[in-house]
């Protein structure tokens, strides 16, 4: 278990010091085809260039930049959209509209197929979605990157706010919602859509109802970053595909799983009792009681 939360900076795990690595570090690179050389996560000038993390045994991808190593996610999205030998391409950042042209959002990533003479015959929609981090992870990055050589094995136990993956907030704060939103559009249209999301994240998700892939509306595209240690670099290598139908899908995410009503009561029950103890102190003795007990 690493002592520190940082994987990957600026492409590279961060005790790899090659001339390569170095030299993306100093230049604040990305190695993933970002929409610019440099990486601009976070601040353009000063980016927050933290690719993954550490979470006990495993590695979280925390940008979902980082998903586009080799495109390897819109070949595998290609391939359930669209039939063998199809020609296609892929555009990014693609504004959605509603019925009354209000924005849905962005897709990160529309493949389109088109015939000879370059027509649109199909396309799908392709959403990444990397991990939210809570607490502080710019404090250990800066840290590093003041003395890479030096640095790479510090020991961040111990220090306040130390950075963890918020799968819940992740989940429900975005990922629900874009869904919701742009995944209800374009399953109107009867449009396929891809989910991106590594192995760690997938697993926090509840149990999705799964089908085959010809009936399937979604496919979640499961990854995970693997060590090559002759290169020390972490290569995305796909670990699982689960075919869902839209509806299902959304109700298991969107729909909580009651517990007992009575463990509702019994807070409820813990927050009365604080607050009528505080609010109603006990009555103070009356005159009558204090004479009784003194002739007592």
């Amino acid at each position: 278990m690493s002592m520190q939360p940082l994987a990957e900076v600026f492409g590279f795990p961060i005790d790899n010091l090659t001339p390569e690595a170095k030299r993306h570090r100093e230049k604040r690179l990305c190695p993933f085809n970002n929409r610019v050389p440099n990486c601009t996560k976070d601040r353009a000038k000063a980016p927050l260039g933290v690719c993954s993390v550490y979470h006990r045994t495993n590695v979280a991808i925390t940008c979902p930049v980082r998903f586009r190593q080799h495109w390897i996610i819109a070949d595998d999205a290609a391939d359930y959209f669209f039939p063998p030998q199809s020609l296609w391409t892929s555009l990014t950042e693609v504004r959605l509209n509603d019925k009354h042209g209000r924005s849905a959002g962005n897709i990160d990533v529309v493949l389109v197929a088109y015939d000879d003479d370059r027509q649109i015959v199909d396309f799908g929609a392709l959403e990444v979605q990397a991990v939210y981090i809570s607490s502080n992870v710019r404090q250990p990055f800066q840290y590093y990157m003041e003395d890479p050589q030096n640095r790479h094995d510090m020991d961040w136990t111990g220090q306040r706010n130390y950075p963890r993956p918020d799968y819940l907030s992740s989940s429900r704060k975005r990922l629900a919602p874009q869904l919701l939103y742009k995944g209800g559009i374009l399953n109107a249209w009867r449009k396929k859509t891809a989910v991106a999301v590594d192995r760690s994240f997938y697993a926090t998700l509840p149990p999705l109802p799964e089908t085959n892939p010809e009936e399937a509306d979604i496919v979640w595209l499961v990854y995970d970053l693997v060590l090559d240690l002759e290169r020390n670099r972490y290569d995305l290598v796909r670990c699982r595909s689960v075919y869902t139908s839209f509806a299902a899908a959304l109700r298991t995410l969107t729909e909580a799983e009651a517990g007992p009503v009575e463990d509702f009561i019994q807070e409820l029950q813990g927050r009365i009792d604080e607050k009528l103890e505080i609010t109603y102190p006990p009555d103070a003795p009356t005159l009558r009681d204090m004479l009784e007990r003194g002739g007592e």
